[in-house]
């Protein structure tokens, strides 16, 4: 287990006095919380009362509080942002948007957020709705909004705050594919990341900021592009693609990342972690020296009381649909995303199956269900309801349409066409088995394909069925937003999953090899 007793550099440097020209800093951090406000499972889905009282359990807001006042102890110059998607996950979302993530973050007293791409789902009007609720900026600088009455003169690209009787500056980034992955609508243009942030940086260089943090929810490969292409940057803040570091065997790099003399860190997701990141600064804003980790917030964390008591308050309405009993599975159902972004994995091929299975009779050979909207795993036992929402939070509908086999082929290297950087777009499907080469060029990855035992035929008309996300062009399927016969109002994907599990109850998980990955 990660420590959460850390030595600070900034207490050292304090220590040392003001002969010193050095500034320390401890920056808090959290990115990828996902609405999830309550416990959560090792599957990083719901845990129960019971195994939360057992010390079984992980993050929470309660738990986070108790971890954030402990983090602000140990510092004498501390700030606490975050790296976007609060939004999108649970139930909690679904049923209250924005307003209960703004919320706790203003009792947690966040100094900065950048907006994530679900920050996006529901269109400009509910991110506008949380920052009006907010006591803290929101900032997005990789993007045109003046063309959005909503967010125009609203959403800043950068901001200046002072702690410690210095000014640092933050900067706000979003994927560059928003437009793919979200419903931010047509009115705003989202831009290249690290031209965007150059040109803030310079902004707030000119004005004699030289400590500058940027709040990257684009994912730890681009947040390391940016640092490399732009100069002036000291911290990037990461979120996007959940990524873990430090010195864990599951860490995907060292905590922080050193490109240059920029520091990246960014810390899983989920809320089962708590970024620490300690930095000092000599007093021409240069980064002398940084260390810290992701803080487990296991078991072993206490809960804030009151904050239990008002989320279990805000849960009341849910707990009868999430307490229903749908199913029983005989052992876990995997749909991390580590699996379902690179390889046929458990979740999505009980996804598929059952899409194909609801419309199989209207003439349908075909379900592709991307990657991304798998957003957790099934563990033994009882399934409910509330679990089958964790991993299709989205309210997605069954979209059922028609394209030639040509297109279909398109749609699959498409899916792919990301696979190294663990993109949503990946295909999970039912009816069609296919190879994919992960060292070839993208465009050029997918063959074998056979649908229903037979070769593709490019020419040929196949029915599909996907959901209203993906058949609109999301996570790139821009080929699919033209297809003939389109029907997107079908059932939600989450009832129709529960609908399958509890027909073959109890359900055993499965892979039959659909997905052959070279």
């Amino acid at each position: 287990m990660i420590s959460r007793i850390l030595t600070t550099t900034c207490a050292l440097a304090l220590a040392a006095g003001t002969a010193s020209a050095e500034y320390s800093l401890t920056i808090l951090h959290t990115n990828d919380f996902h609405a999830r406000f309550e416990p959560i499972s090792k599957y990083d889905g719901p845990c129960s009362a019971e195994d939360n009282d057992a010390g079984e359990c992980f993050g929470g807001t309660a738990r986070l509080i108790t971890a954030v006042e402990e983090a602000r102890a140990r510092s004498n110059n501390s700030i606490l942002v975050d790296g976007g998607d609060q939004f999108q996950g649970t139930l909690f979302y679904t049923y209250y948007k924005g307003a209960m993530a703004a919320e706790f973050m203003n009792q947690l007293g966040y100094d900065g957020m950048t907006v994530g791409n679900h920050e996006f789902d529901d269109g400009p009007e509910v991110l506008r709705g949380f920052m009006d609720a907010v006591e803290f900026p929101v900032l997005m600088s990789n993007a045109d909004v003046s063309g959005e009455p909503l967010l125009a003169d609203v959403l800043m690209k950068s901001t200046v705050i002072e702690r410690g009787g210095e000014k640092i500056g933050m900067i706000g980034l979003t994927p560059q594919d928003t437009d793919e992955l979200a419903s931010p609508g047509d009115n705003i243009t989202f831009t290249d990341p690290s031209g965007a942030v150059q040109s803030e940086v310079d902004k707030l260089t000119a004005d004699g900021v030289n400590k500058i943090i940027v709040l990257s929810h684009s994912g730890y490969g681009v947040d390391q592009a940016v640092a490399a292409n732009t100069t002036g940057v000291d911290v990037i803040v990461g979120g996007h693609s959940n990524t873990l570091l430090g010195d864990s065997d599951r860490a995907s790099g060292p905590y922080p990342t050193m490109v240059g003399d920029t520091a990246i860190v960014q810390a899983y997701a989920y809320g089962k972690f708590l970024g620490e990141l300690n930095i000092t600064f000599d007093d021409a804003g240069v980064i002398t020296e940084a260390n810290g980790a992701p803080i487990l917030i296991d078991g072993a964390v206490g809960e804030n009381e009151g904050a239990k008591a008002r989320i279990a308050e805000l849960a009341a309405p849910l707990d009868e649909i999430r307490n229903k009993v749908v199913a029983e599975t005989a052992s876990e159902i995997v749909g991390v995303r580590e699996e379902c972004r690179a390889v046929e994995c458990a979740m999505g091929n009980l996804i598929a199956d059952a899409m194909l299975e609801r419309v199989k009779d209207q003439g349908i050979q075909v379900a592709i269900q991307n990657g991304g909207g798998i957003r957790a795993s099934i563990d033994a036992g009882e399934v409910t309801m509330g679990e089958v929402y964790t991993v299709l939070p989205f309210q997605n509908t069954l979209s059922t349409f028609e394209v030639t086999g040509d297109v279909l082929l398109a749609a699959l290297e498409n899916g792919v066409s990301q696979i190294e950087e663990g993109a949503g777009r990946f295909p999970q499907v039912a009816g069609m088995t296919f190879t994919v080469d992960p060292a070839a060029e993208a465009g050029s990855r997918i063959s074998d394909v056979k649908i229903g035992g037979a070769d593709l035929d490019p020419a040929t008309t196949y029915g599909v069925v996907s959901n209203n996300y993906v058949r609109n062009g999301g996570d790139g399927y821009a080929m699919f937003k033209d297809a003939a016969n389109a029907y997107d109002f079908g059932p939600d994907l989450a009832d129709v999953t529960a609908e399958f599990i509890a027909a073959s109850s109890p359900f055993t998980p499965y892979k039959d090899g659909r997905i052959t990955v070279k």
